[in-house]
């Protein structure tokens, strides 16, 4: 296997600025749900804060939140979260100034010297680029991933379900260890089950793409079985699906979170009709990440990239990257992330049937 892990490269805290910079200041949460005055936010790389003369990790962040410490670590909590009298910290320098320092330069990697170039052609993610090295990168790190443990997140759109031969590949991701967690909304797994139960997605056929009579009643009546049989896996034993996304995360024990949204139909028993516990339940697989791959889906995907920082602590205390792939057919959606802050992402430019076939070829599926 030619994949290399990029190694952490620890900041050196025998250095000058480091040594003599202040703690970090804290100060009290005024009352739940709000910050002192000059609270910091989180970012999505590895920040330190220096408590008692002793500089410690955030090893759970996300960005956008804010770092409280609980007399023992510093842990990152979104505003919702904070409680009255917790201990925040406060300051905006990134730098040690103030006890806060924000690791951005952390990762050794290899590189050529092309890549030290400060003039190049062809540097952005767009339908021009080619993305052959990027289906070797990702095919390698899948395979890294199966074979160390690694927690692989997709998180899909709709369109994932419209064609046969890409929901046959999600569903061998799924069922060979490719994938640990998956996030969706209400349409994916409905249009996916629509599939199992009568071989359509949106009233079109996902063999041929040819609609059904009638057809626009379809997703309706999957809904309407699935409501009637109580749940998913129910419905899935009780009515004889054999195949599919869902399918397989049933079989194979994979979590699946559904979140809805204000354009839902039905929606289906197992989807998170309040926003908030869904972002809790995405959190929670988001946690453990140390791959994720959004495609078709710019707002779930942003949803979660928002939530995904650039490193993972293990359990032995090693750092690694969480690497993030977004596959979409517009650029600008495939870039987005970028200015969302989530500045590790990896945009390719293409449909959701061809990214799943390159993906089966390198995988063997």
């Amino acid at each position: 296997m030619s994949f290399k892990m990029a190694k952490y490269r620890e900041p050196d805290f025998t250095q000058e600025r480091f040594v003599k910079a202040p703690d970090a200041v804290l100060m009290t949460a005024p009352h739940a749900k709000a910050a002192p005055k000059g609270f910091h936010t989180t970012s999505i790389f590895p920040e330190y804060f220096k408590i008692d003369g002793k500089w410690y990790l955030a090893e759970d962040s996300r960005m956008d939140a804010v770092p409280v410490w609980d007399g023992e670590k510093i842990k990152v909590v979104e505003f919702r979260n904070i409680k009255e009298n917790d201990k925040i910290v406060v300051g905006r320098t990134e730098d040690a100034s103030e006890g806060i320092y924000v690791h951005d330069d952390c990762w050794t990697r290899e590189e050529t010297e092309d890549a030290k170039n400060t003039f190049a052609f062809r540097q952005s993610r767009s339908r021009e680029t080619s993305f052959t090295q990027d289906y070797k990168d990702l095919v390698e790190l899948l395979k890294y991933e199966k074979e160390n443990n690694g927690y692989v997140v997709w998180v899909l759109g709709p369109a994932c379900s419209f064609d046969v031969e890409a929901r046959r590949i999600m569903s061998e991701l799924i069922a060979q260890g490719y994938c640990q967690a998956l996030l969706a909304g209400n349409a994916l797994a409905t249009h996916d089950l629509e599939g199992g139960f009568l071989g359509t997605a949106l009233g079109c056929d996902i063999v041929n793409q040819k609609a059904h009579f009638n057809g626009h009643y379809n997703h309706l009546d999957t809904i309407n079985a699935i409501n009637t049989h109580g749940s998913i896996p129910e419905f899935i034993e009780k009515e004889g699906i054999k195949d599919g996304i869902i399918y397989s995360c049933v079989k194979n024990n994979v979590p699946f979170v559904l979140n809805g949204s204000i354009r839902d139909d039905g929606p289906l028993p197992e989807v998170y009709e309040n926003n908030y516990v869904g972002q809790d339940t995405i959190r929670s697989h988001v946690r453990r990440a140390t791959t994720v791959i959004g495609m078709a889906t710019v707002l779930h995907t942003i949803a979660t990239g928002n939530m995904t920082p650039t490193y993972r602590v293990l359990e032995d205390g090693t750092i690694r990257p969480v690497y993030f792939y977004m596959v979409d057919t517009s650029e600008f959606a495939a870039n987005k992330l970028g200015d969302r802050g989530s500045l590790a992402a990896k945009g390719i430019v293409t449909n959701v049937q061809d990214f799943m076939r390159n993906l089966s070829a390198g995988l063997d599926l």
